[in-house]
């Protein structure tokens, strides 16, 4: 037996059983190209014995992040830092820092927190487009499910434009839909498309046992961007707006007793647009009869049935724009041309309780 020979014809054929696939070789390089990008949180709460006026700090819990630029600048869920006291962030590197609160929009569960890390320890993500994903397409998890650091899940775009309800009541649409395996710490974490750009950002599951059943949502990476930049920018999300003051309750009312779909104006901002077009309140008595005045119906040609819905097509605006809404005046509809002044999203925040509002 010529052993040379028998050596060599085995060494083919062990690098035929371990060679990998061209799918494999586009997996592992996601991984290895943004998993530095990804960051663990992991977040503390500070609790008095009042009995001794003892102070503790205890952990909270952990979830995902990731890095926005190289200011420190780390981008996470609203959900994975509220109610703590303290955050720390781990790199993929294993160094630690303490993070610091920047601001908040618990609509689109977005947090940003800045780290005081050196620019060459930073990798940002590459941001793409959320806008132009299909249904099928490939998308890879990266994040820290569990406490299990930088685990990477891979699927496809299960559905686009999903409308989710958080626990504590905030509804969201526009979200991405997956079957990529996503689970408890997951939250905050990115989610790639097959060229490694980040395309969403993991935020929630659909799941009766609180595992992964192969429902997981996303929220838009477009979306992330215009919240996390002004954010940056001014410290809090300013909300574009008609400039009136809405209700989801009122509205409720209107909907279903009175068989009006529409947005139903409670007040106006004086000196807004709105305001000096002479858009008209609804009247409220101490009886608490109301004589709704003008009921907004479509922006932009596009119907609206509740707050929440026109608050979607507001939010792909910027503060200045001119949007067109639809007004129903009694019997009459007209169209009227707005321009967006800002309020200021802070307010959904300061709406919390005090607790909630550190880090």
């Amino acid at each position: 037996m010529n052993l040379k020979k028998v050596f060599v014809a085995t060494a083919i054929a062990s690098s035929f059983c371990f060679a990998l696939t061209s799918q494999e070789h586009t997996n592992i390089n996601i991984f290895k190209n943004n998993k530095d990008s990804v960051v663990f949180i992991s977040t503390s709460k500070k609790i008095i014995d009042y009995s001794t006026l003892t102070k503790y700090i205890v952990p909270r819990g952990s979830g995902s992040g990731f890095i926005w630029n190289k200011n420190g600048y780390i981008v996470t869920n609203y959900h994975v830092v509220r109610g703590a006291s303290s955050a720390t962030v781990k790199l993929s590197d294993g160094k630690s820092y303490k993070a610091f609160p920047v601001g908040s929009y618990p609509r689109r569960d977005i947090t940003v927190l800045k780290i005081n890390a050196p620019k060459d320890e930073l990798k940002p993500i590459k941001v793409g487009d959320s806008d132009s994903l299909q249904v099928g397409q490939s998308v890879y998890a990266i994040g820290n499910p569990y406490g299990l650091d930088w685990t990477m899940t891979k699927g496809i775009v299960s559905a686009l434009n999903r409308k989710i309800t958080f626990r504590d009541g905030q509804v969201m649409s526009g979200a991405i839909q997956t079957d990529a395996a996503i689970n408890p710490g997951n939250s905050g974490g990115v989610m790639f498309d097959s060229s490694g750009k980040a395309i969403g950002m993991n935020s929630a599951i659909y799941s009766p046992s609180g595992g992964s059943v192969g429902i997981g949502f996303a929220i838009p990476i477009n979306m992330v961007q215009r919240v996390v930049d002004k954010i940056i920018k001014y410290g809090h999300y300013i909300k574009p707006s008609i400039g009136i003051e809405s209700d989801e309750i009122t509205n409720n009312y209107l909907n279903h007793t009175l068989n009006i779909k529409g947005v139903a104006i409670l007040g106006v901002l004086r000196g807004s647009d709105a305001y000096n077009k002479g858009l008209i309140p609804a009247q409220l008595y101490s009886d608490g009869s109301i004589d709704f005045g003008d009921i907004i119906v479509a922006v932009d040609g596009k119907k609206v049935s509740s707050v929440t819905d026109m608050d979607d097509i507001l939010e792909k605006h910027k503060v200045g724009d001119i949007v067109n809404i639809t007004i129903l005046r009694g019997r009459d509809k007209r169209v009227v041309p707005i321009k967006l002044t800002g309020l200021n999203g802070w307010l959904d925040y300061a709406q919390l309780p005090q607790q909630e509002q550190r880090y």
